[in-house]
């Protein structure tokens, strides 16, 4: 994900990220304490393992600066991120699989047969070309941020906005094979975006069961790990997300033990103490859904290591997995 932008306030001194978080890695799901002593095993010298490491930040796009007329104004929380991008243009290809049959039509049969999952690939790789239009502001529901922004990339120049897109794609994939009904808020086919309202608004006249947003991070270098971004209790101004925080709650300790289990991959050791869990009040995306939905950070992209299975489709498709048992798992109860 981008550190600065629609979905970050601007940064900041750094405060502490270890809120009440009561979910234990052990205990998110079955199999999920052998999948984090896997990538110890694996030669994790440069992470830190569970050793709180503090990310750098760095001024990036500008945050907002105008609170929403006639709103209050909400807790922020200072990204781990070190900027916005690194300046370089997406490629113009795309190296994942190929698309899938479109999102709409009709699913298989399965145990998911009639629930709808909106799937939110972050960012946009058109985003560069449209600096404007990304930049403007929009109302999310406490205050007003950016439309949209480029994401980040790992060092060489695989971008964010690639990575999602391509583990979406899978994730649908497997959706639909348990017979869900997946829609995207964009699959490559617009130019840039969508903002973030609409990306809310998109889940919202779905009427999904679930909406995972996907992104990965872009933190200092030695942060390593996922994390997903539950949404805060918020009543303010025209974001009100009381009913939806105990379900995105229930389906975000579901995704990350199961993300856990299927790619061995470690909880954050630098955002949510160990847990894999962070809660948030200043991202649109959430502020605004008026259905259960998390952000997923895959992996930081600005670290070698988990570039490295960021980068990875076979990696993907075990993160596309995790994700999708995750979401099974909370629409089956």
């Amino acid at each position: 994900m981008s550190y600065v932008g629609p979905d970050f306030d601007p940064p900041g001194p750094r405060r502490s990220r270890r809120g009440p978080m009561t979910v234990a890695v052990a205990a998110l799901v079955p199999g999920a304490l052998v999948g984090w002593l896997v990538w110890q095993a694996v030669g994790d010298s440069g992470g830190g393992g569970s050793t709180s490491a503090t990310s750098t930040t760095s001024s990036g796009a500008p945050g907002a600066s105008s609170a929403a007329p006639g709103s209050a104004s909400a807790a922020a929380r200072t990204p781990s991120a070190s900027g916005t991008d690194d300046g370089k243009p997406p490629s113009s290809t795309f190296s994942g699989p190929a698309t899938p049959a479109a999102s709409d039509l009709p699913a298989a049969a399965g145990p998911l047969k009639g629930k709808v999952v909106v799937i939110d690939p972050g960012h946009n790789s058109g985003n560069f070309q449209h600096s404007a239009d990304i930049n403007r502001k929009v109302n999310i529901g406490t205050n007003w941020k950016e439309c949209d922004t480029t994401g980040t990339s790992t060092n060489a120049g695989y971008t964010e906005a690639r990575f999602t897109l391509d583990v979406a794609r899978r994730l649908r994939t497997l959706l639909q094979q348990e017979g869900a009904t997946v829609k995207f808020t964009q699959d490559g086919d617009r130019s840039w975006g969508p903002c973030v309202d609409e990306r809310a608004r998109i889940g919202n006249d779905a009427h999904a069961d679930v909406v995972v947003s996907i992104h990965a991070d872009g933190s200092a270098a030695g942060n390593r790990g996922f994390h997903v971004i539950l949404p805060a209790s918020i009543h303010s101004g025209g974001a009100d997300t009381r009913a939806i925080v105990a379900p995105s709650r229930d389906l975000g300790e579901r995704i990350a033990g199961n993300f856990v289990r299927d790619t061995g991959s470690a909880p954050s050791n630098y955002i949510g103490g160990g847990t894999g869990l962070d809660v948030r009040s200043d991202l649109g995306g959430l502020n605004l859904s008026t259905v259960p939905k998390v952000f997923i950070e895959c992996g930081n992209m600005r670290d070698s290591k988990d570039a490295a299975l960021l980068t990875s489709g076979a990696w993907r498709q075990k993160a596309a997995r995790g994700i999708s048992e995750g979401i099974v798992s909370f629409l089956r109860g």
